[in-house]
């Protein structure tokens, strides 16, 4: 997964909640648009805020992002997050669990998008049963995880080491259509599905890089232009592969747009993804 970008009303409140509280790097700052990531970690972007005040919030029941997953390298660097985030911005603390395959922590930046912290376990670790990754919902005490995981040094400021984008996962109209566009279109693998409510998909072995739900969206229609999700970024491992995507979506008649460097598309619900291959984004 490449970027997440995010519209958003007050940008400086934004940048410091991603910075100051997440702990990621300012990689580039130009005019209405701020890029974090991890300057340690090869410069890769993993948030882009772009100021757009002038659009709405985005209403409960409409489709566009349920939540950013940031996965960390270590249990340390997670729970210094998490510590600081808390620290920094009490009372936006969602929950939190053990997925089997990785340790979440949930809360919502000062906009309401949601934002899951995580690590995951070593892959010899996971279960998949008939092609499906055996993840689960287990309360994850977080004083605990902090007990036994945040350091001094973790305390004191974000813990170096790599930061990147794991997941997203979107709310949308109907699990049957996102299969279709996400699976069927996009040639994601399903590795989850709970019929009628949410859809997991992954690419390369993962247990997923994408996730869908109807929870709070069920019927939901095309969006309009609103904060919070703008785009989200795919990256392909080469040029071959950008080239038979775009050939797989001429043939199904997916509307798409191919510089031969990239190739962008919305989903059923207008949210917008954007695919390349790394370094030519």
């Amino acid at each position: 997964m490449g970027a997440v970008t995010l519209n958003v009303a007050d940008l400086d409140a934004m940048t410091r909640y991603y910075r100051d509280a997440i702990g990621l790097d300012v990689l580039d700052a130009s005019g209405p648009r701020v890029v974090l990531g991890r300057a340690d970690a090869a410069n890769r972007p993993v948030v882009i805020l772009v100021h757009t005040p002038e659009l709405r919030h985005a209403g409960p029941r409409e489709a566009g992002l349920f939540h950013t997953a940031i996965v960390f390298d270590t249990k340390a660097a997670l729970a210094a997050a998490v510590y600081s985030v808390a620290q920094k911005h009490p009372g936006t603390f969602t929950g939190s669990s053990d997925h089997y395959v990785s340790n979440a922590f949930y809360f919502d930046d000062p906009e309401g998008n949601g934002v899951e912290l995580y690590w995951d376990r070593d892959r010899s670790e996971w279960s998949w049963v008939h092609g499906t990754i055996e993840m689960g919902t287990v309360y994850l005490d977080p004083n605990r995880f902090l007990a036994e995981n945040l350091s001094e040094e973790g305390m004191a400021s974000p813990l170096p080491g790599d930061a990147r984008v794991g997941h997203i996962h979107l709310s949308v109209g109907d699990i049957a259509q996102a299969r279709a566009f996400y699976v069927d279109r996009l040639g994601f693998d399903e590795t989850i599905a709970i019929p009628g409510q949410a859809l997991f998909v992954s690419a390369g072995g993962y247990h997923h890089h994408m996730a869908m739900n109807v929870w709070n969206s069920r019927g939901a229609g095309r969006r309009q232009p609103t904060l919070g999700l703008g785009r989200v970024d795919i990256e392909v491992p080469d040029a071959d592969s950008l080239g038979e995507l775009g050939e797989r979506l001429a043939h199904f008649g997916v509307e798409s747009r191919d510089d031969g460097r990239t190739v962008e598309l919305d989903d059923p619900w207008a949210n917008r993804i954007l695919v390349t291959v790394p370094g030519r984004g």
